[in-house]
């Protein structure tokens, strides 16, 4: 009600403008000023439509791994990694890793990255897929030009507004030394944890907490969030057929190119592109997640006319 109230003052105030600037009461710069703010009011409402299913609002995990390519691959990780923590931090939301493999000489080989606050899944889930980078790379003497690849997964974080049931003779724990910066207990104690849920397999690990016990809270909360998203691709895959054009949450699926030495990143499934690399890298992906949304909202409304 707020929103639509915001509009419609929005709306109120370009129309008096502009009876005013025909009147020669106001310049056509204020008129502009007044449409411009209407339209980005509407524009906002329209965005947050498209966050209409129950899981849009939760938290978000981003998991994070490098593909082939060795250092360079790992570096790519990296970056992708401060990209998604500079956005979250830029939006206010709670960020915190939960795990992190180095890479062999630098970089990460994968890491996991908790999003904490309202509708941090709904905006990030048009990330999944293969991110690929091409730059002149630092790690090569001869200053080639290089292809790199990472895989960006973008799961919801169960609470306690969703309720998962798990048979604790259904898991498998493992406990072992956290890696990384932390505190000197990262070496002396087992306090990082892993779980495998057999029936599925799906494996969950947090090295994030002091405590064995907080870990283990947090790892069986990350094992819930997985089956629920497994239960919610169970339940679109029997209600929708696969279309052609849709991207699939795999290896493979590349939806975005980072191309640094021609300034240019742009999103393979919406067309979406900018110039301003460094500032996306910075954490700047507005454009990039408000594109996929309102992109998904239109293919879904041709779908239904058809």
């Amino acid at each position: 009600m707020a929103q639509y109230t915001e509009i419609e003052t929005a709306v109120g105030d370009a129309e008096v403008l502009l009876e005013f600037q025909k009147a020669g009461e106001a310049t056509e710069a204020e008129v502009d000023a007044a449409y411009n703010k209407a339209l980005t009011a509407l524009d906002e409402i329209e965005f947050r439509s498209t966050l209409d299913q129950q899981e849009d609002e939760l938290g978000a995990v981003i998991e994070i791994n490098a593909g082939a390519g060795g250092t360079e691959a790992c570096d790519w990780a990296a970056m992708l990694s401060r990209m998604y923590f500079m956005w979250a931090e830029a939006n206010d939301y709670k960020v915190s890793q939960l795990w992190q493999t180095p890479g062999d000489a630098a970089g990460i080989k994968s890491v996991g990255l908790e999003i904490d606050g309202d509708f941090a899944y709904g905006m990030l889930k048009g990330e999944n897929g293969v991110h690929r980078l091409v730059r002149v790379s630092p790690y090569n003497a001869q200053g080639k030009r290089m292809t790199s690849f990472s895989s960006v997964f973008v799961h919801p974080m169960v609470d306690d507004r969703i309720e998962v049931e798990i048979n604790p003779a259904d898991l498998e724990w493992d406990t072992f030394r956290a890696s990384g910066a932390g505190g000197q207990h990262v070496n002396k104690t087992e306090s990082a944890v892993r779980v495998r849920h057999l029936p599925s397999g799906i494996v969950c690990e947090c090295q994030q907490e002091r405590s064995q016990i907080q870990n283990r809270e947090k790892a069986m909360q990350m094992l819930k969030s997985r089956l629920y998203e497994m239960e919610l691709e169970k339940q679109k895959a029997a209600k929708e057929k696969i279309e052609s054009g849709k991207m699939k949450n795999e290896w493979g699926s590349q939806i975005r190119s980072y191309v640094l030495d021609d300034r240019r990143v742009k999103d393979h499934r919406t067309g979406y592109q900018t110039s301003q690399t460094d500032a996306v890298l910075d954490g700047d992906l507005d454009g990039f997640l408000k594109a996929f949304l309102m992109n998904k909202t239109t293919v879904g409304i041709a779908e239904d006319e058809d």
